[in-house]
């Protein structure tokens, strides 16, 4: 059994605060500094001593004190937010850019209200008009995201056993 799979790692209070590698998550277990809440049915990982199970959630045993990390305005992270998917036609096969909503050469900004992403052919249509003069519609407002955003949206096939502790319910 690979130990690069993915754990959700909760704090004590069951907030999530991050998802770990297997590796990790059973170092963690072995110092006693977590718990696993939920595993992965049947599956072991066999050490030379002992036997573990695949852990799928930990719960730290003491609480971690940590902000909330913000989240850097990026490329990436404008496209992670925005689901890869252009906010004006919703297509997700297209190649992706980012769009500027109020134009730079109108005094917009570099800030996550003022960047989504956009395909090509949307981005060359808006061209450097107001969505108004353009005549386009957002599919949704962009703002700042969470960064337990981003953590609901790395959870791939897992999401269904996480839901409970991310507030996906």
């Amino acid at each position: 059994m690979p130990l690069n799979g993915q754990v959700l790692v909760l704090n004590q209070n069951y907030e999530p605060l991050m998802i770990s590698r297997v590796k990790k998550a059973i170092i963690l277990i072995y110092l006693g500094k977590a718990e696993i809440i939920d595993q992965w049915d049947g599956k072991m990982i066999q050490g030379v001593r002992a036997a573990f199970p695949y852990p799928s959630i930990i719960r730290l045993s003491t609480p971690v004190h940590r902000p909330w990390q913000i989240i850097n305005l990026s490329r990436k992270n404008i496209m992670k937010r925005d689901g890869y998917q252009c906010q004006y036609c919703g297509t997700r096969t297209q190649p992706l850019t980012v769009d500027h909503i109020i134009p730079k050469m109108r005094g917009g900004k570099d800030t996550w209200d003022n960047l989504i992403t956009a395909c090509i052919h949307c981005n060359n249509k808006k061209g450097h008009r107001t969505l108004q003069e353009a005549q386009m519609t957002l599919r949704k407002q962009p703002r700042r995201p969470h960064p337990l955003c981003f953590i609901q949206t790395h959870t791939g096939g897992m999401a269904e056993r996480w839901k409970p502790y991310l507030f996906m319910s």
